[in-house]
């Protein structure tokens, strides 16, 4: 098969996320199975119009909102086009291309009122109703899915769910720190309640250094909180930096308003690394309570710390390590290429 991912982003991106990573991970297993990938996104400061990376085309061009026009233009030319929905607004490849599917990560239509103005709200949230035209739809999670068609009005029929995976390779168990240590990571968004750590830090009875790891608007005010609440902020980190870290930590906090799979978790779970999440989006769909973390409701504050106490006991730290890493086996990327690569199979013989 000819498959064109259209993204904002590459992996190139000095902005590049949990979007781009199920791209990468998804295209070059692809391209192992014989299929032909090629990867539409914005021009990149000094990268090339086209380079390939692991059998992907990489091509570019555009900016964040131009690239919207250029793939329409792209998605003419190849089989089958995913469209990956990860900033809300689709790229309509399927008014040039029947076999297109569009891949939503997470529904906006809440998240923007965290983040944009009245009029740019109003725009962005009619623009995101329109994925409900696309025949085909694939859902990272169940949660995703619901809201797909609750939100959205999609037609629930026309959406299949492939769960993200995660590379049992590079995100495994490791050596804990010696003192107990929790991580948070994540981009410095609004949804994300980073400023949440700060309040759930107070009411932790148990000593811990908590390190935080992330980039975006909210940088340079979380790093002055940072430090004077004594939390060490990292910023952006390494791949090998990441890992090390997910390994070092006894916990994984996320405070997130809403997640379409939350793959932090996972690739912490997978590095034997329990997590502590709120009730929001589909984070209560991968974290299980007493088995690869806790999950406590929206900005409860005290439930979080608490949960977070428990699991620095060291011998619940090691206990609950063992489960984390055991129910994160049951994604794996190779599971997803191929679910993928079924999938649009069926699609390119419609």
């Amino acid at each position: 098969m000819d498959i064109l991912f259209v993204n904002h982003r590459d992996i190139y991106h000095p902005q590049a996320g949990g979007a781009e990573e199920v791209i990468k991970e998804v295209g070059r297993r692809l391209v192992s199975l014989g299929d032909q990938v090629t990867w539409f996104s914005e021009e990149v400061k000094g990268r090339p119009s086209v380079e390939s990376y692991e059998g992907i085309t990489l091509k570019r061009r555009g900016g964040r909102a131009s690239v919207h026009v250029y793939s329409i233009l792209e998605a003419r030319k190849h089989e089958i086009v995913v469209d990956s929905v990860a900033h809300a607004v689709p790229f309509f490849s399927f008014t040039v291309n029947r076999k297109t599917v569009a891949l939503i990560h997470h529904i906006h239509q809440d998240v923007v009122q965290l983040e944009l103005g009245t009029f740019s709200r109003a725009l962005v949230k009619f623009m995101e109703r329109q994925v409900k035209r696309y025949d085909y739809l694939i859902a990272v999670s169940c949660t995703t899915k619901n809201d797909l068609k609750t939100k959205l009005n999609v037609d629930e029929s026309k959406v299949k769910v492939i769960y993200n995976g995660v590379d049992h390779d590079k995100f495994k168990p490791g050596e804990k720190s010696r003192e107990p240590m929790i991580l948070w990571i994540g981009r410095m968004k609004s949804y994300k309640n980073p400023f949440d750590i700060f309040e759930i830090k107070k009411r932790m009875k148990t000593k811990a250094e908590i390190v935080v790891v992330g980039s975006g608007e909210m940088s340079e005010k979380f790093s002055t909180e940072a430090e004077r609440h004594g939390v060490k902020y990292l910023g952006r980190v390494s791949e090998k930096d990441k890992v090390n870290l997910y390994q070092r930590s006894w916990a994984i906090l996320s405070t997130s308003f809403i997640e379409g799979w939350g793959m932090t978790i996972v690739e912490g779970n997978a590095c034997g690394t329990p997590a502590v999440v709120y009730r929001s989006g589909s984070l209560p769909e991968v974290v299980k309570d007493g088995e690869n973390g806790f999950v406590v409701n929206y900005k409860d504050y005290e439930s979080a710390a608490k949960a977070l106490d428990y699991l620095m006991d060291e011998s619940v730290m090691k206990y609950m390590s063992k489960r984390s890493y055991d129910s994160s086996l049951k994604y794996d990327w190779d599971i997803t290429a191929r679910s993928y690569n079924e999938f649009l199979k069926k699609i390119s013989n419609f």
